[in-house]
Parts: structure tokens; C-alpha cells; sequence
């Protein structure tokens, strides 16, 4: 089987940005003790059935949810001239929320129910400059690690071309939310203490 052409990838991507954006329901948020009720594949299910609201930094930056899986989620946009600083490029602050938003629901992902967490500490590394000629971008978070009460993950932005634009690592502290325990059954196997 050949490898698909760069345009038929382009295409591949296009599409499958525009039938998650068909199916996404209006911006929203959730409380976090509401949202830790939910299993995570509940969650994040819902939201990519239009059944819950969909985050509103997406809808602010333009940026929708692709793809998730235990440890992993991809987000999936389009840097354009709204994204952009003074100085003729797209700000590092649209890379900076993808990356942070991949990695803190790559967490999100192996959560239990009754949980929820916080980034307490984000760092990226730049390797070159978003600009509307690269076209869709995704970023891609992936779990290093999850324990009792801390997790750490890592990500990255690429295009179709698969050229890296910028990669990151996160800490989250995980809360535990007042009054709720974890469902039996719904541990994460192999979280270490």
C-alpha cells in the first residue's frame, strides 16, 4: 500500500476537521465537579457527539478536538491572521494554549471518576514560526506519566507535512473532588502511587 499523496493527506485532515466541527455542540463549560462525575471517554465522547458543550477556548482560537484515546488527544486547527503578533507572525501564545490543551486532556484521559486536575507548570520549546502558509496544524499530547496526585506529559505541533513547529511538557496536580471516590472498577491500570 503507497503512501498517500501530500494533497490527499491535506484532504484527510480537512475533512476530518470539518465533520468534528459538524458534530461539535455550542461553546460551554462545565463545573469541574460536574465534569469529574463523568469517565473521561464519557466526557470527551459527549463532547465530540455534540451532546455537552464544547470548550470555548476552541471556539475562541479556532481549534477543535480530533482524536482521543487512554493517554493521548490531538487538537486540530488552522493559524491565520487573527493568531497573529505585531511583528508579522502567530503569536506564541496559540501554540502555547494547543500544547497546554493536548497534554492537560492526554491526562484528563487516564483520570478516574471523581477527579480533575490543574497544569501548575507548562514549557515549551519553539522550533519555528506558525504563519497562515503552514495551514492545519495539530497538536498531540501524550502521558509521560500519571500518579497518585501529579502527572506529566509531552506534546507536540506538527504539520501535514509532519515538519515540528513547537513541543512542550506539562505537570498537572490531580484533585481529588470533596465527597467523591473512585468508582470501582474504574481505576487506571498500572498508575503508580
Amino acid at each position: 500500500m503507497s503512501m498517500p499523496s501530500r494533497e490527499e493527506k491535506l484532504a484527510e485532515w480537512l475533512a476530518t476537521e470539518q465533520a468534528m466541527r459538524a458534530s461539535l455542540g455550542e461553546p460551554g463549560s462545565m463545573s469541574l465537579a460536574q465534569v469529574s462525575e463523568l469517565l473521561p471517554q464519557e466526557f470527551f465522547d459527549g463532547i465530540g457527539r455534540g451532546e455537552l458543550p464544547s470548550p470555548p477556548i476552541g471556539h475562541l482560537l479556532d481549534f477543535v478536538p480530533l482524536e482521543w484515546s487512554s493517554g493521548r488527544f490531538v487538537f486540530q486547527g488552522t493559524p491565520d491572521a487573527r493568531h497573529y503578533n505585531p511583528l508579522g507572525s502567530v503569536h506564541g501564545g496559540y501554540a502555547a494554549t494547543l500544547l497546554d490543551s493536548c497534554m492537560g486532556c492526554a491526562i484528563h484521559t487516564q483520570l478516574q471518576r471523581g477527579q480533575g486536575y490543574t497544569t501548575t507548570d507548562l514549557r515549551i520549546s519553539y522550533i519555528r514560526a506558525l504563519s497562515i502558509k503552514v495551514g492545519p496544524i495539530r497538536a498531540e499530547g501524550r502521558i509521560v506519566h500519571i500518579g497518585r496526585t501529579t502527572a506529566l506529559a509531552e506534546g507536540r505541533i506538527y504539520d501535514v507535512d509532519d515538519r515540528l513547529y513547537a513541543v512542550g511538557s506539562t505537570t498537572c496536580l490531580i484533585l481529588s473532588m470533596p465527597g467523591t471516590s473512585p468508582t470501582p472498577g474504574t481505576e487506571t491500570p498500572g498508575r503508580s502511587e
